[in-house]
């Protein structure tokens, strides 16, 4: 089977692709995919560039593998938020190049990542947990806490609204919009220009930037596993 996910190092930049043919959903084959690129990554040394395929970035979980519940969705779940996490916490920038739709825990890939750059167009970024009569999880929360504005942060956990690339700058869920033939460029040179930085300095400040929140996190995660178990292995 080809994997949903490609990795290419391009003048020193880590280029990592998610495209499984269809809305990259965020299954166990991904996850293991896009964690073997980000070792590659790290054993590079490079700022990372991450993106997706035409239109979008990812619509989230697998839902047959949900439906189907027992321990495989469990491990779905709690990997999904570990790959957030590590995101998160890289020793490298890491960039969203995000070319559509980002939904689901497609979008908490996006506020995972240090720069987050989407394209102009009739997209969406949600959260859409409590519209598809799911309670958000704990440590989801936190990815949003930390990243979108207080009054976004309320509206999306609470109402999953969707935000778009005509707000997504001034609500906190991107830091850039530009066309859609600008995206890989516009990426690609700020990727560069975080060559410049010492990487281990960058390292050590993001872990001080973002202890509260990883440990916020981890304490969330483990709330979330136990109410995934009840709900899935019950």
């Amino acid at each position: 089977m080809t994997s949903p996910v490609t990795y290419a190092l391009i003048d020193g930049v880590a280029v990592i692709t998610m495209d499984d043919g269809k809305a990259n959903a965020v299954s166990p084959t991904l996850q293991a995919a896009l964690n073997a690129a980000l070792d590659q990554a790290e054993k590079d040394k490079a700022p990372v560039v991450l993106t997706g395929r035409p239109g979008i970035l990812s619509a989230g979980f697998d839902l047959k593998i949900l439906a189907a519940s027992g321990q495989p969705a469990v491990d779905m779940l709690n990997g999904g938020l570990e790959l957030a996490i590590r995101l998160l916490s890289f020793p490298t920038p890491v960039i969203a190049a995000c070319p559509g739709h980002a939904i689901a825990m497609g979008v908490f890939f996006l506020e995972s990542c240090d720069y987050r750059i989407g394209i102009k167009g009739n997209y969406r970024y949600t959260a859409n947990e409590v519209a598809i009569g799911m309670t958000m999880p704990f440590s989801t929360i936190e990815i949003l806490r930390h990243r979108v504005t207080p009054a976004a942060l309320s509206r999306s956990v609470l109402m999953a609204e969707v935000f778009t690339p005509e707000n997504a700058v001034e609500t906190g869920f991107l830091d850039l919009v530009v066309e859609e033939s600008e995206l890989m460029d516009t990426a690609m040179n700020l990727a560069k220009s975080y060559l410049t930085l010492n990487m281990d300095a960058h390292a050590h400040s993001k872990k001080r930037l973002r202890a509260e929140l990883i440990t916020a996190m981890r304490d969330g995660l483990a709330k979330d596993h136990a109410g995934w178990t009840k709900q899935f292995l019950a």
